[in-house]
């Protein structure tokens, strides 16, 4: 799948995935009462409010992208009506032909491990047929608990051609009080992009491994250090925009062949409307003020690119 998403991202000319993390208030309230009347205001309700405002989102900006990337919380606070949307809105994206990445950030030992891997990367044997749970491409991995809880996924996407993100070093602003911190002769999220290095090494496409790392856009000192640590490891960058990272932060996570980072943005993209810079467009055609924000960030990374 890492050969697919390159070509997807040569092919669109925009190493961009639109995070779908949905919140009630980013939700036209036009979709989120039409919802209410027909299924109720409740769980179900909020629900297929969130299937549709993401399907107004996918349908405007499909054709710019090569990937998307729903966080599963958003959907689970929802219970199980919610799951029930991020599943259907994977199913959706698929269909218009998205890579889908499931930030799920699961990493736990054993067994429990694997079920995690199998249940949205993987699939399950019942009598004698196979089912699929959540069907991601690729899904992001916490690697605290070491190899134990990052292999049985490895496993996994060597089966099914797929692949992992796994946190190296993350956007948000505590995230030092971990990763900063200082192991022998180097600090913790170095150590940590150095094994996924090594692992990526037993799991390779064409140009780049299946195995690839989260690194935040808001520490781009901290990216140049270790695109130089993970050269064949493809770099997911989160903290885009309305998190502070900007074109000119990104110029590190990127290879001399202009790939190697797929970059992040998540409410810059799918609220833009509700942006002063977007807010002519209005809640009703909140989903062109999204395609603009795509075209004006894939810009904004361009000319970032072209300049360094």
């Amino acid at each position: 799948m890492i050969n697919e998403l390159v070509k997807k991202i040569q092919k669109t000319e925009a190493p961009i995935v639109v995070g779908l993390d949905p919140m009630i208030k980013f939700i036209p309230d036009s979709i989120l009462q039409g919802a209410y009347q027909e299924y109720g205001e409740n769980l179900e309700g909020v629900a297929q409010a969130i299937f549709t405002y993401n399907q107004g989102i996918v349908d405007a900006i499909y054709d710019l992208v090569p990937a998307v990337k729903p966080q599963i919380a958003m959907y689970e606070q929802f219970g199980i009506p919610g799951l029930i949307a991020y599943q259907k809105t994977i199913a959706y994206c698929k269909q218009k032909g998205l890579v889908i990445i499931g930030d799920i950030k699961r990493g736990d030992i054993g067994s429990t491990s694997a079920a995690y891997a199998v249940g949205h990367l993987g699939k399950v044997t019942i009598g004698e047929k196979e089912f699929r749970g959540f069907e991601e491409d690729f899904s992001t991995v916490n690697p605290y608990l070491g190899s134990d809880g990052v292999r049985p996924f490895m496993e996994v996407c060597k089966e099914e051609k797929k692949g992992i993100f796994v946190l190296v070093k993350t956007s948000n602003p505590s995230s030092g009080e971990f990763q900063d911190q200082i192991i022998g002769e180097q600090t913790l999220y170095e150590l940590v992009g150095r094994k996924v290095a090594e692992w990526g090494e037993e799991l390779m496409g064409d140009s780049y491994s299946y195995v690839g790392a989260v690194v935040g856009a808001t520490y781009p000192e901290m990216g140049k250090i270790l695109r130089e640590i993970m050269p064949k490891t493809y770099i997911l960058v989160p903290g885009y925009g309305a998190q502070g990272g900007k074109g000119a932060d990104l110029v590190h996570f990127f290879n001399k062949d202009g790939l190697g980072a797929i970059v992040n943005s998540s409410r810059g993209i799918i609220a833009a409307y509700q942006q002063e810079k977007y807010a002519s467009f209005g809640a009703k055609n909140y989903a062109d003020a999204s395609r603009q924000a795509v075209l004006d960030m894939k810009a904004d990374i361009a000319e970032a690119l072209a300049k360094r």
